[in-house]
């Protein structure tokens, strides 16, 4: 509603001086999505197991950060639902990895169901390691009481000599893959029954969905829209349908609360700082229990007093800073004593 304010700033002689001010008492340049608490919220008991796109990353650097148990996607970036359901079903049934799973290009060993980042030079050690991830993605998804899946593209390559479709390329010619959009339906069915297998193994499990408002224009700016209406599509049915599933807006808080490009990295596609603290806090409002403000600050000084640089490290001023921050990590301990600096 606007209002119009007169006000009289005296006369010049016979001639009255007024100045006006229009005004806006409702103006709100910001839409606000709204982001209902989560009915299990986590804790500093609780175990997490984040698994996905590098948006899965930035989150899980903020709970990290703060100390919150957690594991984050062991196998590295995955970005397509299918790879994420694949590897979760491996670990769930123990399928180990053997040579038929891997594949040497230039001298180092890779795997089509991980990161390009997940290598060795030694084809046995490497097998050893995939074994051993492998592992330790059952235990985390044995014992997790929240899992965070963050999807980034429907968009994904099955390898032409297997017609598997891959996690990641790892630089290999493009003319050994077919590109394909993945079908709602598909999407559906595989992440439903990833659900239910956890579930059967981990009653209590709770599960936060989210697609990644990190935008895949290397697809083309339509083509990404295309894939982020299927992921949206696909992750709405399995919450509906499946329970414990929950849907978190990071996607649409990018879009709409931050849509401006002020809130992007420099290369326009990546939230920066500013737009990721954002979604944090919004996440933190919703699915972190206000019981763990007080620890969250305690931890939050700690870790700036660590980062302190300070001008004299040998001063007296500066041992006694660090007597004192020794002090409170010691007090903290001893109220979460997994936490470790």
């Amino acid at each position: 509603m606007w209002t119009l304010e007169v006000t009289n700033h005296g006369a010049r002689g016979d001639k009255r001086i007024f100045q006006l001010y229009l005004t806006h008492s409702t103006l709100n340049l910001q839409t606000q999505i709204k982001v209902t608490p989560g009915a299990h919220q986590i804790d500093y008991d609780s175990q997490l197991l984040l698994l996905g796109s590098c948006f899965t990353e930035n989150m899980g650097a903020k709970l990290e950060y703060f100390k919150f148990q957690n594991l984050q996607n062991p196998f590295g970036v995955l970005f397509n639902p299918l790879s994420i359901a694949k590897l979760v079903t491996r670990a769930l049934n123990g399928t180990r990895f053997n040579e038929e799973d891997i594949f040497q290009k230039d001298g180092v060993w890779h795997c089509f169901e991980v990161h390009s980042l997940v290598f060795n030079s030694d084809k046995q050690a490497y097998l050893n390691q995939l074994n051993d991830l492998l592992s330790s993605l059952k235990n985390s998804l044995l014992s997790s009481s929240h899992i965070i899946f963050s999807f980034g593209t429907a968009w994904a390559h099955r390898l032409n000599e297997s017609s598997e479709i891959v996690a990641n390329c790892h630089k290999v010619p493009q003319k050994e893959f077919t590109k394909e959009l993945l079908e709602v339906d598909t999407m559906v069915k595989m992440v439903k029954e990833m659900v239910v297998a956890i579930q059967k193994v981990n009653p209590r499990v709770q599960f936060i969905f989210t697609i990644s408002p990190v935008r895949h224009i290397k697809d083309g700016f339509v083509q990404n829209n295309l894939s982020k209406s299927h992921l949206i599509a696909a992750v709405h049915e399995v919450v509906a349908s499946t329970q414990s599933t929950h849907y978190f807006p990071s996607y649409e808080i990018m879009m709409d609360e931050l849509r401006d490009y002020r809130f992007y990295k420099r290369d326009m596609i990546h939230p920066n700082e500013t737009a990721i603290e954002i979604i944090w806090e919004r996440f933190n409002s919703a699915w972190i229990d206000p019981a763990t403000e007080l620890l969250q600050k305690e931890i939050g000084n700690i870790q700036k007093g660590q980062a302190h640089k300070p001008f004299h490290a040998e001063g007296a001023e500066h041992q006694a800073f660090q007597e004192r921050l020794q002090e409170k990590i010691k007090l903290l301990k001893a109220k979460l004593p997994h936490v470790s600096f």
